[in-house]
């Protein structure tokens, strides 16, 4: 998985939360709005996530902590450590359907 690098992260974070910052203050603004909206957009390409706000929250987590640990976090599989377990659970009473 390619990561953007956390500068360019930062940069676009700061875009985004001064953006949010002044769409809170002029609401009915359209250009704002509309810049507000571009700037949340860049940032869910930069982060893969579909909302700005996950985006936003994706790239604090991603600056405050290393590559590695994001990525574990990012991922589906199971920690060093984890037990998965494989199938559904075992039950010991028998549908009546398989009878």
């Amino acid at each position: 998985m390619l990561l953007p690098a956390k500068a360019e992260v930062a940069r676009h974070l700061r875009r985004y939360r001064a953006w949010e910052r002044v769409m809170l203050a002029s609401p009915a603004d359209r250009d704002v709005r509309a810049t507000f909206e571009d700037s949340g957009y860049t940032l869910c390409v930069l982060m893969g996530k579909r909302c700005a706000r996950e985006a936003a929250e994706a790239a604090e987590r991603y600056l405050r902590s290393t590559v590695v640990a994001y990525l574990q976090e990012q991922s589906d599989l199971p920690r060093a450590g984890a037990v998965a377990r494989r199938g559904p659970p075992r039950s010991t009473e028998r549908s009546p359907a398989g009878r």
